[in-house]
């Protein structure tokens, strides 16, 4: 595995990068020794933060935790890493999929997962009417919801908006 590491206003010191490489050494036992692991460490208001992200062929994993101390977040995004390493593993092998990035004893390894397959129990069809970014967000707003589908009256692309952390919007755009 090969570790990259950076900091966003912190100065990543041997110590927390050492801590770092140790604790996500523990993937070791699921993941392909050619792996990229994108470590984001920062640090905004008293919040310690670590961003992981594990491209793989077709897929991203990607965790993020964050506490009062940084190596408490190095601990808690590893255990959400683990369980989507076990998920990814549990659609693969439900739908045949190649198995790219996982190491080929953890794929063979027989194992209870509690983690059931995706099942879609609502379906919903709804006229997608043009409007503005804005317009898009007061309509989420209005509706209650955490994130709303809308044909952009700018591109006539289907957008996204959503609700993020600290009462800001996000926007998803298609890109061809």
């Amino acid at each position: 595995m090969n570790f990259i590491i950076s900091g966003k206003n912190i100065e990543v010191t041997e110590g927390i990068k050492a801590a770092v490489e140790e604790k996500l050494g523990r993937l070791d036992k699921y993941l392909t020794d050619d792996i990229d692991i994108i470590v984001t460490l920062s640090v905004q208001k008293e919040r310690q933060k670590i961003e992981v992200t594990i491209p793989m062929k077709g897929h991203i994993i990607r965790a993020e935790q964050d506490s009062a101390d940084m190596y408490v977040s190095i601990d808690l995004v590893i255990d959400i890493l683990e369980r989507q390493i076990r998920r990814y593993k549990t659609r693969l092998m439900s739908k045949k999929y190649e198995s790219a990035g996982l190491k080929q004893e953890f794929i063979d390894k027989d194992e209870d997962v509690d983690d059931d397959e995706i099942r879609i129990i609502r379906s919903k069809k709804f006229a997608i009417k043009p409007m503005d970014v804005e317009e898009a967000c007061i309509q989420m707003d209005l509706l209650g919801h955490n994130f709303f589908v809308f044909r952009n009256a700018d591109t006539f692309e289907v957008n996204v908006v959503y609700k993020r952390k600290g009462s800001t919007y996000g926007l998803i755009e298609p890109e061809f």
